[in-house]
């Protein structure tokens, strides 16, 4: 699937942070010296080569915009920062990416929750994102998937601080 240049450009700068520290969001963008950063250099003059330099600002003014990124004063140098919705939309473009293979087992991933009503936002919030991991609905918080999404799930669980509400189980076969 071809994803956006948007999303893409989200995405290639989400990927550096996990190489540099998992943790880490921040990246220098302007006055850039290429011995610093040497890959995210080299990214940076990737895009500006396919696209001109207007269209690359353009691409950074619509992030910033939409929310996506921040720019900061890092040591006498701008940098970019990703904020909570432009780290959201780059999980969002992986899960969109990734190619699921069925569990090699056979077995299902099942999930069952019971999430309070006072969590409304929480709990509509891990079904859009449990579209986008391919599972199915069985039941308003009963949903199944053939895929290997453990590890997807039980972070989106972790991240949302939902995993006191949600069992998780692997089930031989469905009958439907």
């Amino acid at each position: 699937m071809k994803l956006p240049v948007t999303e893409k450009f989200l995405l290639d700068v989400y990927d550096y942070a996990e190489k540099l520290d998992e943790t880490l969001t921040i990246f220098s963008y302007r006055k850039m010296k290429e011995y610093c950063c040497p890959s995210f250099h080299k990214l940076k003059k990737q895009y500006e080569r396919k696209q001109t330099k207007q269209q690359f600002s353009q691409l950074i003014y619509r992030l910033k915009k939409n929310g996506y990124i921040k720019i900061k004063n890092l040591e006498q140098n701008d940098g970019i920062v990703l904020t909570k919705k432009g780290t959201e939309k780059v999980l969002k473009a992986k899960l969109k990416t990734k190619n699921n293979k069925k569990r090699p087992d056979g077995k299902w991933q099942m999930i069952i929750f019971d999430i309070p009503e006072k969590k409304r936002y929480s709990r509509n919030l891990l079904r859009k994102k449990l579209l986008l991991l391919k599972y199915k609905m069985l039941q308003r918080s009963i949903w199944i998937c053939p895929y290997d999404v453990q590890k997807e799930t039980e972070f989106i669980l972790r991240k949302n601080l939902l995993d006191s509400y949600v069992k998780l189980f692997l089930i031989e076969e469905i009958e439907i």
